[in-house]
Protein backbone atom coordinates (compact mmCIF):
# COMPACT_ATOMS: atom_id res chain seq x y z
CA UNK A 1 0.00 0.00 0.00
CA UNK A 2 1.30 3.44 -1.12
CA UNK A 3 0.94 5.56 2.80
CA UNK A 4 1.64 9.01 0.87
CA UNK A 5 -1.08 10.96 0.07
CA UNK A 6 -1.34 12.47 -3.17
CA UNK A 7 -3.66 15.18 -4.87
CA UNK A 8 -6.98 15.08 -5.05
CA UNK A 9 -6.45 15.62 -8.94
CA UNK A 10 -4.17 12.64 -9.28
CA UNK A 11 -6.23 10.80 -7.67
CA UNK A 12 -9.28 11.26 -9.70
CA UNK A 13 -7.12 11.40 -12.91
CA UNK A 14 -6.26 7.75 -12.08
CA UNK A 15 -9.49 6.70 -11.53
CA UNK A 16 -10.55 8.50 -15.08
CA UNK A 17 -7.69 6.20 -16.78
CA UNK A 18 -9.21 3.13 -14.65
CA UNK A 19 -12.73 3.38 -15.82
CA UNK A 20 -11.79 4.06 -19.75
CA UNK A 21 -10.52 0.77 -20.17
CA UNK A 22 -13.83 -0.60 -18.83
CA UNK A 23 -17.15 -0.24 -20.83
CA UNK A 24 -19.30 3.04 -20.53
CA UNK A 25 -22.08 2.90 -18.36
CA UNK A 26 -23.62 5.19 -20.36
CA UNK A 27 -22.84 4.61 -24.29
CA UNK A 28 -26.30 1.90 -24.68
CA UNK A 29 -23.23 -0.93 -25.29
CA UNK A 30 -24.17 -3.11 -22.11
CA UNK A 31 -27.10 -5.30 -22.60
CA UNK A 32 -27.01 -6.12 -18.56
CA UNK A 33 -25.36 -4.94 -15.30
CA UNK A 34 -26.34 -1.85 -15.34
CA UNK A 35 -30.46 -0.20 -16.81
CA UNK A 36 -29.70 3.27 -18.21
CA UNK A 37 -32.99 5.46 -18.59
CA UNK A 38 -31.67 7.92 -20.91
CA UNK A 39 -33.11 10.50 -19.22
CA UNK A 40 -30.82 13.37 -18.19
CA UNK A 41 -33.22 14.70 -15.72
CA UNK A 42 -33.16 11.87 -13.55
CA UNK A 43 -29.64 11.32 -13.32
CA UNK A 44 -29.33 14.80 -12.59
CA UNK A 45 -32.06 13.48 -9.00
CA UNK A 46 -29.81 10.94 -8.83
CA UNK A 47 -26.98 12.96 -8.31
CA UNK A 48 -28.61 15.22 -6.04
CA UNK A 49 -29.85 12.45 -3.91
CA UNK A 50 -26.89 11.06 -3.54
CA UNK A 51 -25.04 14.32 -2.52
CA UNK A 52 -27.13 14.45 0.43
CA UNK A 53 -27.23 11.03 1.86
CA UNK A 54 -23.93 10.11 0.83
CA UNK A 55 -22.74 9.33 4.38
CA UNK A 56 -25.83 8.48 6.08
CA UNK A 57 -25.95 4.87 7.51
CA UNK A 58 -29.37 3.25 7.08
CA UNK A 59 -28.55 1.08 10.19
CA UNK A 60 -30.29 2.68 12.77
CA UNK A 61 -33.88 3.90 12.89
CA UNK A 62 -33.72 5.26 15.76
CA UNK A 63 -30.99 7.96 15.03
CA UNK A 64 -32.25 8.01 11.11
CA UNK A 65 -36.21 7.68 11.50
CA UNK A 66 -36.94 9.40 8.23
CA UNK A 67 -34.50 7.22 6.30
CA UNK A 68 -36.42 4.63 8.11
CA UNK A 69 -39.33 5.84 6.73
CA UNK A 70 -38.28 6.35 3.08
CA UNK A 71 -37.79 2.92 2.81
CA UNK A 72 -40.87 2.22 4.67
CA UNK A 73 -42.58 4.56 1.79
CA UNK A 74 -40.81 2.47 -0.87
CA UNK A 75 -42.14 -0.47 0.20
CA UNK A 76 -45.46 0.20 0.53
CA UNK A 77 -45.04 1.73 -3.30
CA UNK A 78 -43.57 -1.28 -4.31
CA UNK A 79 -46.31 -2.97 -2.62
CA UNK A 80 -48.99 -1.34 -3.85
CA UNK A 81 -47.45 -1.70 -7.60
CA UNK A 82 -47.41 -5.51 -7.06
CA UNK A 83 -51.20 -5.74 -5.42
CA UNK A 84 -49.78 -7.06 -2.11
CA UNK A 85 -52.84 -7.16 0.38
CA UNK A 86 -53.13 -4.30 2.74
CA UNK A 87 -51.44 -6.86 5.65
CA UNK A 88 -48.66 -7.62 4.13
CA UNK A 89 -45.10 -6.36 4.42
CA UNK A 90 -41.42 -6.23 3.56
CA UNK A 91 -38.06 -4.66 3.37
CA UNK A 92 -35.49 -2.94 1.26
CA UNK A 93 -32.26 -5.01 0.29
CA UNK A 94 -28.98 -4.41 -1.67
CA UNK A 95 -30.30 -6.30 -4.20
CA UNK A 96 -32.11 -9.38 -5.59
CA UNK A 97 -30.13 -12.00 -4.09
CA UNK A 98 -30.28 -10.63 -1.05
CA UNK A 99 -34.22 -10.02 -1.49
CA UNK A 100 -33.69 -13.97 -2.51
CA UNK A 101 -31.72 -14.80 0.52
CA UNK A 102 -34.09 -12.76 2.80
CA UNK A 103 -36.86 -15.26 1.53
CA UNK A 104 -35.62 -18.39 1.43
CA UNK A 105 -34.08 -17.35 4.63
CA UNK A 106 -37.88 -17.11 5.81
CA UNK A 107 -39.13 -20.39 4.45
CA UNK A 108 -36.07 -21.99 6.08
CA UNK A 109 -37.34 -21.02 9.88
CA UNK A 110 -40.75 -21.64 8.81
CA UNK A 111 -39.84 -24.92 7.49
CA UNK A 112 -37.60 -25.65 10.60
CA UNK A 113 -41.16 -24.61 12.73
CA UNK A 114 -42.53 -27.93 11.13
CA UNK A 115 -39.89 -29.80 12.13
CA UNK A 116 -37.73 -30.14 9.13
CA UNK A 117 -34.64 -30.11 9.66
CA UNK A 118 -33.34 -29.78 6.12
CA UNK A 119 -35.69 -28.11 3.95
CA UNK A 120 -35.92 -28.05 0.64
CA UNK A 121 -36.64 -25.25 -2.39
CA UNK A 122 -37.88 -26.48 -5.60
CA UNK A 123 -36.71 -23.74 -8.39
CA UNK A 124 -36.84 -24.08 -11.73
CA UNK A 125 -33.56 -24.78 -13.51
CA UNK A 126 -33.43 -21.90 -15.14
CA UNK A 127 -34.22 -19.93 -11.64
CA UNK A 128 -31.26 -17.24 -10.55
CA UNK A 129 -27.92 -18.57 -8.57
CA UNK A 130 -29.24 -17.37 -5.65
CA UNK A 131 -31.51 -20.27 -4.71
CA UNK A 132 -28.34 -22.14 -4.70
CA UNK A 133 -26.06 -19.58 -2.88
CA UNK A 134 -29.38 -19.86 -0.06
CA UNK A 135 -29.22 -23.41 0.09
CA UNK A 136 -25.44 -23.06 0.41
CA UNK A 137 -25.69 -20.54 2.90
CA UNK A 138 -28.82 -21.53 4.95
CA UNK A 139 -28.12 -25.24 5.22
CA UNK A 140 -31.20 -26.12 2.72
CA UNK A 141 -31.13 -28.48 -0.52
CA UNK A 142 -31.44 -26.72 -4.23
CA UNK A 143 -33.84 -29.45 -5.77
CA UNK A 144 -33.88 -28.15 -10.00
CA UNK A 145 -37.21 -28.25 -11.81
CA UNK A 146 -36.83 -29.27 -16.01
CA UNK A 147 -38.14 -26.55 -17.84
CA UNK A 148 -40.60 -27.10 -20.77
CA UNK A 149 -40.26 -26.99 -24.81
CA UNK A 150 -41.24 -23.21 -24.15
CA UNK A 151 -38.48 -22.52 -21.52
CA UNK A 152 -40.60 -22.38 -18.52
CA UNK A 153 -40.68 -24.62 -15.61
CA UNK A 154 -42.49 -27.43 -16.16
CA UNK A 155 -45.34 -27.56 -13.43
CA UNK A 156 -45.87 -31.41 -14.21
CA UNK A 157 -42.46 -32.35 -13.53
CA UNK A 158 -41.94 -29.64 -10.67
CA UNK A 159 -45.41 -31.55 -8.92
CA UNK A 160 -43.18 -35.04 -8.82
CA UNK A 161 -39.92 -33.10 -6.81
CA UNK A 162 -42.35 -31.93 -3.77
CA UNK A 163 -42.01 -33.86 -1.11
CA UNK A 164 -42.12 -33.80 2.52
CA UNK A 165 -38.76 -31.60 2.55
CA UNK A 166 -40.21 -29.11 0.52
CA UNK A 167 -40.61 -25.60 2.24
CA UNK A 168 -40.97 -23.92 -1.14
CA UNK A 169 -41.59 -23.67 -4.63
CA UNK A 170 -39.86 -20.84 -7.31
CA UNK A 171 -41.37 -19.30 -10.33
CA UNK A 172 -39.97 -15.72 -11.76
CA UNK A 173 -41.46 -13.56 -13.51
CA UNK A 174 -39.66 -13.41 -15.78
CA UNK A 175 -36.58 -15.49 -16.36
CA UNK A 176 -32.78 -13.77 -16.37
CA UNK A 177 -31.47 -16.43 -19.07
CA UNK A 178 -34.52 -16.03 -21.80
CA UNK A 179 -37.20 -13.52 -20.23
CA UNK A 180 -39.86 -16.05 -20.21
CA UNK A 181 -42.68 -16.23 -17.53
CA UNK A 182 -42.79 -19.10 -15.72
CA UNK A 183 -46.36 -20.16 -15.02
CA UNK A 184 -46.95 -18.41 -11.82
CA UNK A 185 -50.30 -19.19 -11.33
CA UNK A 186 -50.01 -23.05 -11.33
CA UNK A 187 -46.33 -23.22 -9.20
CA UNK A 188 -48.49 -20.96 -6.27
CA UNK A 189 -51.72 -23.39 -6.91
CA UNK A 190 -48.84 -26.57 -6.47
CA UNK A 191 -47.47 -24.32 -3.11
CA UNK A 192 -50.79 -23.73 -1.81
CA UNK A 193 -52.07 -27.21 -2.62
CA UNK A 194 -48.98 -28.58 -0.74
CA UNK A 195 -49.18 -26.25 2.17
CA UNK A 196 -45.85 -24.60 1.31
CA UNK A 197 -44.67 -21.02 0.13
CA UNK A 198 -44.51 -19.75 -3.15
CA UNK A 199 -42.05 -17.38 -4.46
CA UNK A 200 -41.83 -14.89 -7.50
CA UNK A 201 -38.76 -13.88 -8.61
CA UNK A 202 -39.35 -10.57 -9.78
CA UNK A 203 -36.28 -9.12 -10.12
CA UNK A 204 -36.23 -7.97 -13.27
CA UNK A 205 -39.71 -7.96 -14.25
CA UNK A 206 -40.74 -6.28 -11.20
CA UNK A 207 -40.93 -2.67 -12.94
CA UNK A 208 -41.45 -4.14 -16.25
CA UNK A 209 -44.60 -6.18 -15.93
CA UNK A 210 -46.83 -3.74 -14.26
CA UNK A 211 -46.47 -1.17 -16.71
CA UNK A 212 -46.83 -3.64 -19.40
CA UNK A 213 -50.32 -4.60 -17.93
CA UNK A 214 -50.46 -0.55 -18.09
CA UNK A 215 -50.19 -0.08 -21.82
CA UNK A 216 -52.58 -3.26 -22.15
CA UNK A 217 -50.61 -6.08 -23.08
CA UNK A 218 -51.73 -9.35 -21.95
CA UNK A 219 -49.12 -10.30 -19.19
CA UNK A 220 -50.24 -13.72 -17.49
CA UNK A 221 -51.00 -13.41 -13.74
CA UNK A 222 -48.07 -13.56 -11.39
CA UNK A 223 -48.23 -11.27 -8.31
CA UNK A 224 -50.30 -10.92 -5.33
CA UNK A 225 -53.32 -11.23 -6.92
CA UNK A 226 -52.47 -15.18 -7.45
CA UNK A 227 -53.72 -17.05 -4.11
CA UNK A 228 -50.61 -19.03 -3.29
CA UNK A 229 -47.89 -16.53 -4.29
CA UNK A 230 -46.49 -15.73 -0.61
CA UNK A 231 -43.55 -13.89 -1.53
CA UNK A 232 -42.15 -11.80 -4.45
CA UNK A 233 -38.72 -9.90 -5.05
CA UNK A 234 -38.59 -7.04 -7.18
CA UNK A 235 -35.42 -4.48 -7.70
CA UNK A 236 -35.68 -0.96 -8.04
CA UNK A 237 -32.56 -1.23 -9.37
CA UNK A 238 -33.26 -3.08 -12.71
CA UNK A 239 -36.24 -1.26 -14.54
CA UNK A 240 -36.87 1.08 -11.43
CA UNK A 241 -33.71 2.73 -13.24
CA UNK A 242 -32.05 3.67 -9.84
CA UNK A 243 -28.15 3.25 -8.94
CA UNK A 244 -27.52 0.25 -7.68
CA UNK A 245 -27.83 -1.62 -5.01
CA UNK A 246 -31.89 -1.27 -4.34
CA UNK A 247 -34.42 -4.22 -4.15
CA UNK A 248 -37.83 -4.85 -2.27
CA UNK A 249 -38.61 -8.25 -0.52
CA UNK A 250 -42.52 -8.55 -0.06
CA UNK A 251 -44.59 -10.90 1.66
CA UNK A 252 -48.36 -11.74 1.67
CA UNK A 253 -48.82 -12.05 5.36
CA UNK A 254 -47.27 -9.84 8.42
CA UNK A 255 -45.31 -12.46 10.18
CA UNK A 256 -43.63 -13.51 7.76
CA UNK A 257 -41.07 -10.51 8.14
CA UNK A 258 -40.22 -10.93 11.28
CA UNK A 259 -38.45 -14.38 10.11
CA UNK A 260 -35.87 -12.19 8.43
CA UNK A 261 -35.20 -10.35 11.86
CA UNK A 262 -32.02 -10.58 13.53
CA UNK A 263 -32.05 -9.64 17.25
CA UNK A 264 -28.89 -9.54 19.61
CA UNK A 265 -28.49 -8.41 22.49
CA UNK A 266 -25.72 -10.38 24.70
CA UNK A 267 -23.17 -7.87 24.19
CA UNK A 268 -22.22 -4.85 25.96
CA UNK A 269 -23.51 -2.21 23.48
CA UNK A 270 -27.07 -3.39 24.14
CA UNK A 271 -29.77 -4.47 21.45
CA UNK A 272 -28.65 -4.82 17.79
CA UNK A 273 -31.40 -5.59 14.98
CA UNK A 274 -30.98 -6.14 11.43
CA UNK A 275 -33.79 -6.90 8.95
CA UNK A 276 -31.87 -8.20 6.41
CA UNK A 277 -27.87 -9.38 5.97
CA UNK A 278 -26.47 -6.13 5.91
CA UNK A 279 -25.27 -4.28 9.13
CA UNK A 280 -24.51 -0.90 8.01
CA UNK A 281 -26.71 0.17 4.89
CA UNK A 282 -25.87 3.26 2.69
CA UNK A 283 -29.04 5.57 2.40
CA UNK A 284 -28.95 6.75 -0.63
CA UNK A 285 -29.82 3.60 -2.44
CA UNK A 286 -32.88 3.89 -0.36
CA UNK A 287 -33.50 7.45 -0.70
CA UNK A 288 -32.92 7.76 -5.02
CA UNK A 289 -35.54 4.60 -5.05
CA UNK A 290 -38.11 6.46 -3.34
CA UNK A 291 -37.33 9.48 -5.11
CA UNK A 292 -37.44 8.05 -8.45
CA UNK A 293 -40.75 6.51 -7.74
CA UNK A 294 -42.22 9.90 -6.14
CA UNK A 295 -40.71 11.27 -9.32
CA UNK A 296 -41.77 9.42 -12.02
CA UNK A 297 -44.94 7.76 -10.64
CA UNK A 298 -46.98 5.88 -12.82
CA UNK A 299 -47.81 7.66 -15.59
CA UNK A 300 -43.86 8.04 -16.24
CA UNK A 301 -42.98 4.28 -15.69
CA UNK A 302 -45.45 3.75 -18.14
CA UNK A 303 -44.26 6.33 -20.92
CA UNK A 304 -40.65 4.88 -20.22
CA UNK A 305 -41.88 1.48 -20.50
CA UNK A 306 -43.43 2.21 -23.51
CA UNK A 307 -40.50 3.86 -25.19
CA UNK A 308 -38.59 0.79 -24.52
CA UNK A 309 -40.99 -1.50 -25.84
CA UNK A 310 -40.69 0.21 -28.76
CA UNK A 311 -37.28 -0.01 -29.18
CA UNK A 312 -37.40 -4.15 -28.02
CA UNK A 313 -39.92 -4.60 -30.89
CA UNK A 314 -37.89 -2.70 -33.55
CA UNK A 315 -34.44 -4.58 -32.11
CA UNK A 316 -36.78 -8.25 -32.39
CA UNK A 317 -37.68 -7.74 -35.60
CA UNK A 318 -34.38 -6.58 -36.63
CA UNK A 319 -32.83 -9.83 -35.37
CA UNK A 320 -35.49 -12.32 -36.86
CA UNK A 321 -35.34 -10.79 -40.06
CA UNK A 322 -31.45 -12.10 -40.31
CA UNK A 323 -31.52 -15.54 -41.12
CA UNK A 324 -30.81 -18.19 -39.32
CA UNK A 325 -31.00 -16.45 -35.87
CA UNK A 326 -34.04 -17.24 -33.57
CA UNK A 327 -35.74 -15.83 -30.10
CA UNK A 328 -35.77 -18.43 -27.73
CA UNK A 329 -38.56 -18.95 -26.13
CA UNK A 330 -41.70 -16.21 -25.89
CA UNK A 331 -40.06 -13.36 -24.20
CA UNK A 332 -42.48 -11.01 -22.70
CA UNK A 333 -40.56 -7.61 -22.45
CA UNK A 334 -36.97 -6.46 -22.65
CA UNK A 335 -34.61 -9.47 -22.38
CA UNK A 336 -33.80 -11.26 -25.48
CA UNK A 337 -32.49 -14.96 -25.73
CA UNK A 338 -31.12 -15.64 -29.42
CA UNK A 339 -29.62 -18.99 -30.77
CA UNK A 340 -29.10 -20.50 -34.27
CA UNK A 341 -28.99 -24.27 -35.54
CA UNK A 342 -26.90 -22.75 -38.29
CA UNK A 343 -24.79 -19.76 -37.35
CA UNK A 344 -22.29 -19.48 -34.81
CA UNK A 345 -23.56 -17.17 -32.72
CA UNK A 346 -20.59 -17.27 -29.96
CA UNK A 347 -18.64 -16.37 -33.44
CA UNK A 348 -20.99 -13.69 -33.85
CA UNK A 349 -20.79 -12.30 -30.32
CA UNK A 350 -16.80 -12.03 -30.70
CA UNK A 351 -17.18 -9.70 -33.87
CA UNK A 352 -19.63 -7.75 -32.10
CA UNK A 353 -17.29 -7.05 -28.80
CA UNK A 354 -14.76 -6.24 -31.18
CA UNK A 355 -16.88 -3.67 -32.35
CA UNK A 356 -17.67 -2.05 -28.63
CA UNK A 357 -20.95 -4.10 -27.62
CA UNK A 358 -20.75 -6.37 -24.81
CA UNK A 359 -23.50 -8.96 -25.67
CA UNK A 360 -23.69 -12.09 -23.05
CA UNK A 361 -23.51 -15.54 -24.07
CA UNK A 362 -26.28 -18.50 -22.91
CA UNK A 363 -25.39 -21.85 -23.33
CA UNK A 364 -28.76 -23.34 -22.83
CA UNK A 365 -29.74 -22.77 -25.60
CA UNK A 366 -25.68 -21.84 -26.81
CA UNK A 367 -26.43 -18.36 -28.05
CA UNK A 368 -26.55 -14.67 -27.19
CA UNK A 369 -28.49 -12.92 -24.97
CA UNK A 370 -29.57 -9.17 -24.41
CA UNK A 371 -31.27 -7.07 -21.87
CA UNK A 372 -32.26 -4.07 -23.53
CA UNK A 373 -32.52 -0.61 -21.52
CA UNK A 374 -34.46 2.68 -22.98
CA UNK A 375 -30.62 4.07 -23.68
CA UNK A 376 -30.65 1.33 -26.53
CA UNK A 377 -32.94 3.39 -28.54
CA UNK A 378 -30.55 5.66 -29.58
CA UNK A 379 -28.06 2.85 -31.02
CA UNK A 380 -30.53 0.05 -32.21
CA UNK A 381 -29.50 1.08 -36.26
CA UNK A 382 -26.20 0.63 -35.59
CA UNK A 383 -26.50 -2.38 -33.38
CA UNK A 384 -28.59 -3.95 -36.09
CA UNK A 385 -26.50 -2.99 -38.54
CA UNK A 386 -22.99 -4.39 -37.19
CA UNK A 387 -25.21 -7.64 -36.40
CA UNK A 388 -26.01 -8.26 -39.45
CA UNK A 389 -22.62 -7.70 -40.34
CA UNK A 390 -21.39 -9.56 -37.86
CA UNK A 391 -23.58 -12.55 -39.38
CA UNK A 392 -22.45 -12.52 -42.25
CA UNK A 393 -19.01 -12.46 -41.79
CA UNK A 394 -17.47 -14.05 -38.47
CA UNK A 395 -14.77 -16.61 -37.92
CA UNK A 396 -14.18 -19.22 -35.96
CA UNK A 397 -15.06 -18.09 -32.11
CA UNK A 398 -13.00 -17.85 -30.01
CA UNK A 399 -14.43 -19.45 -27.23
CA UNK A 400 -15.67 -16.74 -24.84
CA UNK A 401 -17.18 -17.89 -21.98
CA UNK A 402 -21.23 -17.59 -21.08
CA UNK A 403 -20.59 -15.39 -17.08
CA UNK A 404 -23.39 -14.05 -15.39
CA UNK A 405 -20.71 -12.51 -13.50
Amino acid sequence: MNIAGVPASEVLAELDQRRATEPDVHAARLFGLVYPSGRDDLEALFFEVHRRYLFHNALNPFKFPEIAALETEVVQMTGALLNVPDAGGGTMTSGGTESILMSMLVNRERANARGIERPQIVAPYSAHPAYAKAAHYFGMDLVSAPLDDHWRVDVREMAKLVGPSTAVLVASAFSYPHGVMDPVADVAALAAESGIGCHVDACVGGFVLPFLERLGRDVPAWDFRVEGVTEISADVHKFGYVPKGASVILHRDPDWSSHQVFLYDRWPAGLYGSPAIMGARPAAPIATAWAAMRYLGLDGYTEIMRDLMATVVKIRRGLESMTGVEIVGEPIGPVLALHSSTIDLYAVGDVMDQRGWNLNRNVEPRGLHMMLSPAHAMVADELLADFADAVANHSESKGVEARYS
